[in-house]
């Protein structure tokens, strides 16, 4: 935890000290407008953009890439209307936002380092379009963003304004996933890939958050109280179906592989597999332990129910023999070609989860 937390000392002085880098963004905290108790959203050290978002993305091919980019390093994969993109950790931890056109749509992609959580989301909401940057603040330990336009506060792990003009607004959520550059690679070989020409110097591919999944403690600058059904920080894969939330233990699925569920009246399946690295582990992203990657899908296709099972290196549905991906893709067999329809669903740690969602079933 020591060591975390001078990790952590050491980013937030690199960041408030760096010329250019705050935009004299003022934040105000107006009681009168807010969905949460203001004393609980709390200054994580940097300043408004401190943590600067990419606001003019360039992006780049797989070849190039694969330059820098190990194949079991994680990136966030996401695709709109077959416009399919890699955003690779290594750059998202120091930026956390980038707002971004994919299929011709505006999004926000982010990640929160303290929740190890990426959403996707449309930067849409009632016909008019915003455009988010980092506050500096946290809400429950997580990435507190803000819109330019109003100068609300978001929460990123539900996609709600909690404070501001917008306070209750909720953007719309696209199904992304983590998954290993190698996977990504493979499954997208014509995709584009978020550069690290950003127009910021940072050392990407090092970790500023050395060993923070590796604590069972309670997490950085969170006061409330922890859920101990799970560790602190154990992941998870979350979704919410209507009005049921469920959590699957990243360490169930490891075992387990294959997960055949019925969540409210939805059935779904759950892909797990090994070989994506942890992007909060050691210094060297690449060098991380493996956390493994997940999808979870609807596993209706064509009119009928599929169930699968893990065989070898490959997930195989029991009704016509096709092999898939981890991305939902069959790759071979009768179905191949076809894809599962992804839904959306959250990898986080148990306490970011279970901090908003406390109502939450966990899969044994």
């Amino acid at each position: 935890m020591k060591r975390f937390i001078a990790c952590i000392a050491g980013l937030t002085m690199l960041l408030a000290g760096s010329v250019g880098l705050s935009r004299g963004v003022e934040l105000k905290l107006d009681p009168r407008k807010a969905l949460v108790p203001i004393e609980e959203i709390m200054s994580g050290g940097p300043p408004p953009d401190g943590i600067p978002p990419i606001d003019r993305p360039r992006f780049i091919s797989v070849k190039e890439a694969d330059k820098w980019l190990k194949d079991r390093e994680p990136v966030i994969a996401f695709q709109l209307q077959g416009d399919h993109r890699a955003y690779p950790l290594q750059v998202l931890t120091w930026h956390e936002i980038v707002n971004d056109l994919v299929g011709g749509k505006p999004v926000a992609i982010t990640f929160c380092p303290l929740c190890a959580s990426a959403l996707v989301f449309s930067r849409e909401y009632k016909g008019k379009e915003y455009d988010f940057g980092t506050s500096g603040m946290l809400y429950k330990s997580n990435l507190v963003m803000y819109d330019r336009q109003t100068k609300s506060l978001w929460a990123q792990i539900t996609g709600q304004a909690i404070v501001g003009d917008l306070a209750g607004a909720k953007l719309k959520q696209y199904p992304a996933a983590i998954v290993s550059w190698g996977q990504w690679k493979k499954a997208y070989p014509q995709g584009k890939v978020l550069s690290r020409q950003t127009g910021y110097r940072r050392p990407y591919g090092r970790n500023p958050y050395v060993g923070y999944d590796r604590i069972d403690k309670p997490p950085f600058l969170f006061r409330g109280k922890l859920d101990g059904r799970l560790l602190p920080m154990e992941r998870v894969a979350a979704i919410r179906l209507g009005k049921v939330y469920k959590a699957y233990p990243f360490r169930v699925l490891a075992k387990k592989r294959v997960v055949n569920d019925l969540v409210n009246g939805q059935p779904l399946v759950v892909f797990y597999t090994p070989g994506t690295a942890s992007a909060l582990d050691e210094a060297e992203i690449a060098a991380s332990k493996d956390v493994g990657a997940l999808g979870i899908f609807d596993p209706r296709l064509e009119g009928r129910r599929l169930t699968f099972r893990r065989l070898r290196d490959v997930f195989v549905d029991e009704q016509t023999g096709s092999s898939w991906d981890i991305l939902g893709r069959a790759k071979n067999g009768p179905l191949k070609g076809k894809a599962l329809a992804r839904l959306t669903y959250l990898d986080t740690f148990w306490f970011a989860w279970a901090a908003f969602q406390p109502e939450t079933i966990i899969f044994r």
